[in-house]
C-alpha cells in the first residue's frame, strides 16, 4: 500500500465499528489499531439541560466529552458522578459478544456526569461521560 492508499483506507474505517485490522502483501506488513476512547471537546453552546453544577463548569471552558467506540452493553461499576480520574485509569467496561473492551480515561480532571447506566444498550458515539479537565 502506498501512502495515499493508507490515508484512503484510515479515512474510510473511521466511523465503523473496527478496532484492529492487520494486512499482509508479500514481505508488506501493517498494522492497525484504534484508540480506546474518543475524546472531544464539547462547545459550550452545545450542552443544555445538564446540573447546575455543569453550567458552572461550562463558562471555564474545560469540558471533554468521552464517547463510546462501538456498540454494546455498558459496564460500570468504577465511576460515579463527582469522581476524580486519570490518565489511564479505567472508567467502564463495553461488552459486546462475550467480549469486554476497558474504557480509559485519556484526560485527568473530575467526572460531572455518567450519562449511561450499568447494563445498558449503547451505541457508537453515544455520550458516556462528561468529564471537567480543570477539576481534580
Amino acid at each position: 500500500m502506498n501512502p495515499q492508499e493508507i490515508k484512503e483506507f484510515l479515512k474510510s474505517i473511521k466511523y465503523t465499528d473496527i478496532e484492529e485490522m492487520e494486512y499482509h502483501n508479500g514481505n508488506q506488513s501493517l498494522y492497525f489499531k484504534k484508540s480506546e476512547v474518543e475524546t472531544v471537546a464539547v462547545p459550550i453552546a452545545s450542552i443544555k439541560k445538564i446540573a447546575v453544577e455543569v453550567k458552572k463548569v461550562e463558562e471555564r471552558g474545560s469540558i471533554v466529552l468521552i464517547k463510546s467506540t462501538m456498540v454494546g452493553t455498558f459496564v460500570n461499576g468504577f465511576i460515579r458522578d463527582g469522581d476524580n480520574i486519570v490518565v489511564d485509569q479505567k472508567i467502564g467496561q463495553i461488552e459486546a459478544m462475550k467480549i469486554i473492551k476497558d474504557i480509559k480515561s485519556k484526560v485527568n480532571g473530575k467526572i460531572v456526569k455518567v450519562f449511561v447506566s450499568n447494563g445498558q444498550a449503547i451505541e457508537y458515539g453515544q455520550k458516556l461521560f462528561l468529564v471537567d479537565t480543570v477539576s481534580k
